[in-house]
């Protein structure tokens, strides 16, 4: 299995965070890619830098949203 191309960046109970990672859940049943999310609560760093953002959605390891993610955008992106 190959290293997953979204990563999603959020905290428990965060509603945002649900809604995003339906999103993504559903576009990855769709293209056959896969995800990985990662607590900002576990690292301090990481909760400094996207405190203000989550949900953060990177794609191939840049950058690619923050607070909402839009379907079309997200397959677009991985079509890239």
């Amino acid at each position: 299995m190959t290293a997953p191309r979204i990563t999603l960046y959020g905290r428990p109970g965060c509603h945002l965070c649900d809604d995003a990672r339906l999103v993504i859940e559903a576009i990855c049943a769709e293209t056959g890619e896969s995800y990985e999310e990662v607590s900002i609560d576990d690292d301090p760093a990481l909760g400094s830098r996207f405190a203000n953002e989550i949900p953060v959605t990177f794609v191939d390891g840049k950058q690619h949203d923050f607070w909402r993610v839009d379907p079309e955008r997200l397959r677009r992106a991985l079509r890239g």
